[in-house]
């Protein structure tokens, strides 16, 4: 994963402010603007997401920065009990969900210890505070032989893939999201991926915490990955 301009990002309580101001300036257009830009291609990620949870009917999951409520409606949609988690408040007067809605932060989820069968959460590990701190709170919250699936964004592994990848997210997508909505924070997201620690990090990271069986797919080619894994 990409770490340039990291030094130009902010960090700690600085980027929790800086992040919860973006997505509520983006949150009327967020969805409309992840379709444009992804092609459509975050519905079928999400779905997938959805399958690789393998969670049981009448399952209760958290899903962490549920931003507009698109995994919470597919959650209840396969007929599992969905609560929607974000620090933005933007974002949740925006959602579009029957389920559940907190305003809260993920390092900080007001949820009691193995309370809930699965976690989902999309496109926001490089949004938060700090990662080793999110891992620790699901594994809290999770019960034993539960599950998590977090959906983030990558880089393909093919040279000429990942430079084409690279243009579009570091020069078009800034241009159509100003376009569309707020150019400042269409400039900041495709340079958080700097945030993002490499894969066999993540992984160990999650190890430690206690989960198992962890898999990273890679989906349309590699501009995206899902991460799932078991509470032990």
């Amino acid at each position: 994963m990409a770490r340039t301009n990291a030094e130009e990002l902010p960090t700690g309580d600085e980027k929790v402010r800086a992040v919860r101001t973006m997505f509520d300036a983006i949150a009327p257009r967020y969805d409309m603007v992840n379709r444009v830009m992804t092609f459509r291609m975050d519905v079928g990620w999400r779905k997938r997401t959805l399958r690789d949870l393998a969670l049981p009917h009448g399952s209760t999951v958290l899903d962490i920065a549920c931003g507009t409520g698109d995994l919470c409606r597919g959650l209840d949609g396969l007929g599992l009990r969905p609560i929607g988690i974000d620090m933005s408040l933007g974002m949740l007067q925006a959602a579009r969900t029957e389920a559940p809605l907190v305003q809260s932060d993920a390092l900080c989820l007001p949820i009691g210890d193995a309370a809930v069968d699965g976690v989902t959460c999309g496109f926001a590990l490089r949004n938060f505070r700090e990662l080793g701190p999110f891992f620790a709170e699901l594994a809290r919250v999770v019960r034993p032989g539960g599950r998590i699936a977090l959906l983030e964004v990558a880089e393909p592994a093919n040279p000429v893939l990942r430079w084409g990848h690279g243009i579009y997210f570091g020069k078009v997508v800034p241009v159509i999201g100003g376009l569309l909505s707020d150019p400042a924070a269409y400039r900041y997201l495709p340079r958080s991926t700097a945030y993002l620690p490499e894969p066999a990090t993540m992984r160990a990271m999650l190890a430690e915490e206690g989960f198992e069986g962890i898999d990273r797919a890679l989906l349309s080619t590699g501009i995206s990955q899902l991460i799932t894994a078991t509470r032990s």
